[in-house]
């Protein structure tokens, strides 16, 4: 683990975890987010997202710090989260593990040059105003991360 601790220090920027992104079934985001609800957290943001992510998402937060809870429920069955599900069973579990950013454009270019499987081919735009981009679980031939990354710039939450 510590090899991968060691890469990630690399990345310029790299501040905490900003949420950790699980997949749930169509139909069934209320339910979980009454559930989380039970455990004291509460939901804080809500979205539909389109284009290629074809999800609606809830975010839930516990007490005043930043790390957060994201809840998907894929719109489509081209989603992917949906692919996600289905690769698993039929039932939700982890989506992604998101880490938040200074300047995702920076992080972008210095995962690109140390040799990342980077999905999108720029920045783009996530929910809630951030500026989003993906890594590949298999990322690392030497040390794969076996679940995917989200790199996470939220200018409001700086």
């Amino acid at each position: 683990m510590g090899d991968v601790q060691e890469e990630l220090r690399k990345v310029p920027g790299i501040k905490f975890v900003d949420h950790v992104a699980i997949a749930v079934k169509a139909g069934e985001l209320d339910s979980q987010v009454k559930a989380y609800e039970l455990l004291g957290f509460r939901e804080i943001h809500r979205e539909e997202v389109g284009g290629s992510d074809q999800v609606r998402e809830a975010l839930l937060r516990i007490g005043e710090g930043p790390n957060l809870i994201q809840l998907l429920e894929p719109l489509s069955p081209e989603s992917p989260v949906q692919k996600l599900i289905d690769k698993n069973g039929g039932r939700g579990g982890l989506a992604h593990v998101a880490f938040r950013v200074d300047d995702a454009r920076r992080a972008f270019d210095a995962m690109r040059a140390e040799g990342f499987h980077l999905i999108d081919e720029a920045p783009r735009k996530g929910s809630r105003g951030t500026t989003v981009f993906f890594v590949h679980p298999k990322s690392r031939a030497a040390a794969a991360f076996g679940f995917l990354i989200e790199i996470v710039e939220d200018s409001e939450g700086k």
